[in-house]
């Protein structure tokens, strides 16, 4: 029996994350992740998708100091994205300076040590862009800084406040792996081939780039400005309900009960109240949605999802749209890194069948 899109179809067996949808629950490595994302650092939870374990002081350290060293763009590198038209999108820029850095000194590296190296350059990349976009001179952050406080610093020039670094990370952690989803698998089918890291990485970019993967947020940034600007959130939610118009935010193609990813920003934002307008506006937003969807959907489970708060996090620090799916993207490649190890250590190259359709043979 054919399943489009292979829905339901186990292709692969994984150590590395399991999402269960009628549960509610995201597991990296045997631990909850919403756990995790509450008591652990960014470098913390990469380096437990990368080897398998939390790391103790040494070796948080040592990573630590390896992600500081790469952060540092190289030559050839800014020449590239030196040569880019303007109006190239943020995503075929990744794409596009993350397959420059192939060469053979970066292939003699562990696979390991070239997935923290894409890791650690990632934010430095959009970065530089936005400063060369902005006509600016692109400044790094003081290299004792941690990942997303480096990024957020990045993005918005100014020092973070505590709040908004901790939720940044925060969405950061849960978005690092999602079981087998595109991307991931796209990046495991690449390695599957023998190719290398950054052909898989590069693999996983291009999907993302969809927005069927990687641009949900943007439609909740919607919804957020026009209940902003209406000033009534019953009103506008129930005239978008009633257009037949889907809720950006709310609901989830696996998870059939609430997003536990959206309940930990939840949680972090409730900390923030008070602290930021659409932070609180999110908040109430969520409330009267939930309220609504439940009497005029009854039955379908349609709760919110981490884009909803996700995009609460990003309008909050002020962040371009442009740059929502190159976060989640710079968050993401821990687990496209972590999967295609995983693949290279006992690989099976991915051929599955297809059932042609085509006209009978003529001759």
């Amino acid at each position: 029996m054919i399943q489009p899109g292979l829905k339901g179809v186990i292709a692969t067996e994984t150590a590395i994350s399991h999402v269960d949808g009628e549960r509610g629950e995201l597991i990296y490595r045997g631990y909850s992740a919403p756990y995790l994302a509450k008591h652990y650092s960014f470098e913390e939870v990469a380096h437990l998708l990368w080897e398998g374990h939390l790391p103790n002081a040494e070796e948080l350290q040592e990573l630590k100091r390896k992600m500081n060293a790469y952060r540092k763009i190289p030559t050839h590198v800014k020449n590239v994205l030196g040569s880019l038209p303007k109006d190239t999108d943020l995503m075929a820029v990744l794409r596009t300076t993350i397959s420059s850095l192939s060469s053979h000194a970066f292939h003699e590296k562990t696979l390991n040590e070239q997935a923290i190296h894409i890791t650690a350059l990632l934010p430095s990349i959009i970065g530089f862009r936005k400063a060369q976009l902005e006509g600016k001179k692109f400044s790094t952050h003081p290299d004792s800084t941690g990942f997303a406080d480096y990024y957020l610093h990045l993005l918005i020039e100014k020092e973070p406040s505590p709040y908004h670094k901790k939720a940044l990370e925060t969405y950061l952690i849960l978005t690092m792996d999602h079981g087998l989803n595109a991307s991931t698998f796209s990046a495991r089918v690449t390695t599957s081939t023998e190719s290398d890291l950054i052909s898989a990485v590069t693999s996983a970019i291009g999907t993302m780039k969809g927005p069927l993967h990687g641009g949900a947020p943007t439609g909740v940034i919607q919804l957020l400005d026009d209940i902003m600007k209406d000033g009534d959130v019953e009103k506008v939610i129930k005239e978008k309900l009633q257009n037949g118009e889907k809720l950006m935010g709310f609901g989830h193609r696996v998870y059939r009960t609430i997003d536990p990813r959206a309940e930990v920003l939840k949680e972090r934002l409730l900390q923030m109240s008070g602290q930021d307008t659409w932070l609180n506006l999110a908040i109430e937003v969520e409330k009267q949605a939930i309220t609504l969807l439940n009497e005029w959907k009854p039955g379908r489970r349609l709760y919110t999802n981490v884009e909803f708060y996700a995009a609460a996090i990003m309008k909050s620090v002020q962040m371009k749209p442009a740059y929502f799916t190159p976060t989640f993207t710079a968050s993401r490649v821990v687990g496209w890194t972590a999967h295609s190890l995983e693949q290279a250590s006992n690989n099976t190259i991915f051929r599955p069948q297809s059932q042609y359709i085509g006209p009978p043979v003529q001759q």
